[in-house]
């Protein structure tokens, strides 16, 4: 089980410190390291900077979002930062959601999620492969464009740029079963949001057909510290806002995933109260025992003790949001 390192995406900035601690985990061995995105800072332009501050490590976005550009816009993206990087590129995609998709992006929520990622998917396929141009009859990503509003004059087209690897790694993002299930078909890696290895039942008819060398890459908060209820909290405050603030209160699939890993009294009572306003009181309301179950909190020794669970399991590369060195540290010489 390799090691990567999850920086997530920007408040008021990159952390204190973030350059070092990636650096850090490319000196110890780390595999990989991730950036995101949601309605801030974008995944790219990170990445890109930490690109040039690296030699090795490989880098991921987990996740870029599909609605921010159109598939050909993202592979390009990727095959720029791959030949930047010298080929390090790991192409990690979500579809998010209603909320954000139609409240931030602008654009309407696919009615077939599946359809439309499956789409995006292929389109990029054809532009890193190059074989020809990118063509597809397709009902959310039609190339080229005859729909609505369209001139006649669109051309099949291909990447000038001869894309470094036509192979580039490219991961999805799914929380629902059937679209967990397409994703080990179509893409070469899976970034589930949440991931307990005392629950991998949850998952197991959609994981049933797994090719050699797909990758489940996990995120998971790791903190070596005493105090296990303290070290909690970063993980209840996450979880308090996806599962409250991250999605409509009839439409929210972080909620369902929840509530389908056997916590769905929780999950609706989060909803609630953060719809209400209550934020604190909904972040207080996520059960210690759901985030100690996805994440790596505590004294060493414990830290050793579970992380025996995932490496027992289908995890082939454990995301780790490590808030410091001391941490980042502990869980290399304990996996790696």
């Amino acid at each position: 089980m390799r090691l990567g390192l999850a920086l997530g995406y920007w408040g008021r900035g990159p952390a204190p410190g973030q350059l070092d601690l990636v650096r850090e985990a490319e000196r110890l061995g780390y595999h990989s390291v991730w950036t995101a995105e949601a309605w801030g800072s974008d995944a790219f332009t990170p990445l890109t900077w930490i690109a040039a501050h690296t030699s090795r490590i490989g880098l991921g976005t987990a996740v870029a979002q599909m609605a921010a550009r159109t598939p050909t816009a993202t592979a390009m993206h990727a095959l720029t930062l791959d030949h930047l990087s010298g080929g390090r590129m790991m192409l990690g995609l979500g579809l998010s959601g209603p909320q954000v998709v139609e409240g931030w992006y602008g654009r309407p929520f696919p009615d077939s999620p599946l359809t439309a990622t499956r789409e995006y998917v292929e389109v990029i396929r054809q532009v890193l492969r190059r074989e020809g141009p990118v063509e597809l009859d397709g009902r959310f990503h039609a190339h080229p464009y005859r729909g609505e509003g369209a001139s006649g004059l669109g051309r099949p087209l291909k990447p000038i740029t001869h894309p470094l690897r036509p192979d580039l790694p490219l991961l999805l993002g799914a929380e629902g079963p059937r679209n967990v299930a397409q994703t080990t078909r179509i893409a070469d890696g899976w970034l589930p949001l949440y991931w307990s290895p005392l629950r991998t039942d949850a998952y197991r008819e959609s994981l049933t057909a797994l090719r050699d060398g797909f990758m489940i890459a996990p995120m998971a908060r790791a903190q070596v510290c005493d105090d296990i209820a303290e070290g909690l909290l970063p993980v209840k405050a996450m979880l308090g806002f996806y599962i409250g603030g991250m999605g409509h209160s009839t439409r929210n699939f972080h909620a369902d995933l929840m509530a389908r890993m056997g916590y769905e009294p929780a999950a609706r009572r989060i909803q609630r109260l953060f719809a209400e306003g209550r934020r604190d009181e909904a972040v207080l309301a996520v059960p210690d025992a759901f985030a100690d179950e996805i994440s790596l909190v505590g004294p060493r020794e414990r830290i050793a003790e579970r992380l025996e669970l995932w490496r027992s399991g289908p995890v082939t590369d454990l995301l780790l949001t490590a808030p410091d060195p001391v941490t980042l540290r502990t869980l290399a010489e304990l996996a790696l």
